[in-house]
């Protein structure tokens, strides 16, 4: 929107209330859609151009004059690269609430930034006003119907281009102030619900992912044990299809819960934790392959977590590696092919070496080895990530580049969820189980795989929920400077 409309927006003096009018704008315009469907449903009367006008998402302008050199600041979010004027519209302020206001807080403070508030030329796409939308399905309207008077996804607004570094800069247009905007996340949160079969508002800022369902059933497990703690710091576990289950439950209506969520029906069924401070666990088994690791990473973005890490199997590709070690990621050799266009594969993606401390430090904690000792067993190292998952049939052209990158594992994620990661901000890790060695005759056979998964799954998510109990303590280091560009948007 051209900066000279800002006269139209209203100034506000402090974060606080530049939230709260942003959740009464977003609120109002959602309620008026809402108010409007109905009535279209009631009577197909469709809405005036006046009532349409109420539409459209809030939008967040701040305005920073530098009058002197601008400070410097260790931390990696929260900063003006220059003096202008950077606006975002809004979606779901209310969720978003403790992020905005931790950005605005620090940009204010530092920077004497000045907020303004307003109405956005962003029209709310009319699916994304209703919470299960299934309230759509009345049957009386088509959704070309409805799109004659309602506002639609216009999937070619929206896009990641302020992540992938390809928008333009205008001399008469605010900047980017975060990398996602309302309609961009309401499109992602949609998603998640029909990916992950839970409601987006349970996905917890601490993620693993996996591309196994075993350890679905040990973070349960682990889950059901944490919530019979009641001096610990868990308060409920959801699972897919809406089921959830509460501290103090008896252990009969805990199994009748856990049976009855229909997992199966979503393609990447999620298991949220919830902590009192906030700061639970989800577990996503986002399946086999890198689109899928794509996909999900894509959505879970806009909810600004705190980290990834990608937890599950691999083969090994050393004859000194054992059925059962670890493999530490520190480099990737991507040959998924699924992100050759936004991070082409000469782009290094780095290791983030407080993830890397922080899962060999989990390490020690879990296996109780050190040393020589977790060295025969946990192992750093490049990882190949492929999209084919058959890749051992094309080994005579394959084997020069594996040699030349000195991999020590393969895989169809890891490679995947760790350039996601770089692309849009999330830090990122990876910990693999080596459960076969293809080159080495070591291959799955299912007595052998079942001994495998039953000794080694339990301790390999232990690994890495230990790891993101140490990671809470170390957010403003974790969000490294590493993953920002020269022209980043000031949000987190």
């Amino acid at each position: 929107m051209p900066v000279d409309n800002i006269s139209s927006f209203e100034s506000v003096a402090t974060p606080e209330e530049a939230v709260a009018r942003l959740i009464e704008l977003h609120d109002s315009a959602i309620e008026a859609q809402r108010h409007a469907l109905e009535h279209f449903f009631a009577t197909g009367t469709a809405p005036t151009p006046l009532e349409r006008s109420r539409f459209r998402y809030p939008e967040l302008r701040l305005d920073y004059r530098a009058s002197s050199v601008p400070p410097i600041k260790q931390r990696a979010y929260a900063k003006f690269q220059g003096p202008g004027v950077y606006a975002t519209t809004i979606t779901q302020p209310t969720f978003y609430r403790n992020y905005l206001l931790e950005q605005l807080n620090f940009l204010v403070r530092d920077y004497g930034a000045t907020i303004e508030v307003g109405v956005s030329d962003q029209e709310i796409p009319y699916p994304y006003v209703f919470e299960r939308g299934d309230e759509l399905g009345r049957g009386a309207h088509s959704a070309s119907e409805l799109a004659q008077h309602f506002p639609t996804p216009l999937l070619a607004k929206v896009g990641d281009e302020i992540a992938d570094g390809t928008w333009m800069f205008h001399e008469n247009e605010a900047r980017p102030l975060a990398l996602f905007d309302a309609a961009r996340v309401d499109y992602s949160l949609r998603r998640l619900v029909h990916y992950t079969g839970s409601d987006w508002r349970c996905v917890q800022p601490w993620i693993l992912l996996t591309n196994y369902h075993r350890y679905v059933d040990q973070f349960i497990r682990w889950a059901v044990k944490e919530l019979a703690d009641e001096n610990g710091p868990y308060t409920r576990l959801d699972l897919p299809g809406g089921v959830s289950i509460e501290r103090g439950l008896d252990e009969a209506t805990v199994e009748d819960l856990i049976g009855s969520s229909p997992w199966h029906r979503f393609q990447m069924p999620a298991y949220h934790l919830m902590r009192k401070d906030g700061q639970g666990v989800s577990l996503v088994n986002i399946g086999v392959g890198p689109s899928n690791a794509k996909n999900i990473t894509d959505h879970l973005a806009v909810l600004r977590p705190h980290c990834w890490l990608m937890v599950g199997h691999c083969g090994g590709l050393r004859q000194s590696q054992s059925i059962g070690d670890y493999v530490l990621a520190h480099g990737y050799l991507r040959r998924d092919h699924i992100l050759d266009g936004a991070v082409p594969p000469e782009i290094p993606i780095p290791a983030l070496a407080e993830i890397q401390v922080a899962l060999q430090e989990a390490a020690v904690q879990v296996t109780g080895e050190k040393g020589e000792e977790l060295k025969r067993r946990l192992r750093t190292g490049t990882v190949v990530t492929y999209d084919d998952r058959n890749w051992e049939l094309r080994w005579s052209q394959e084997r020069r580049q594996i040699n030349l990158s000195r991999a020590i594992a393969v895989d169809m994620e890891s490679g995947t969820i760790a350039a996601q990661g770089y692309r849009l901000r999330v830090p990122y890790g990876t910990l693999l189980c080596v459960s076969d060695k293809p080159l080495h005759g070591e291959i799955k056979l299912p007595g052998a795989a079942n001994a495998f998964y039953e000794r080694a799954v339990s301790e390999h998510l232990m690994i890495g929920l230990s790891a993101l109990d140490i990671l809470r303590g170390q957010r403003t280091s974790l969000h490294s400077r590493k993953l920002r560009s020269f022209d980043e948007p000031p949000f987190r």
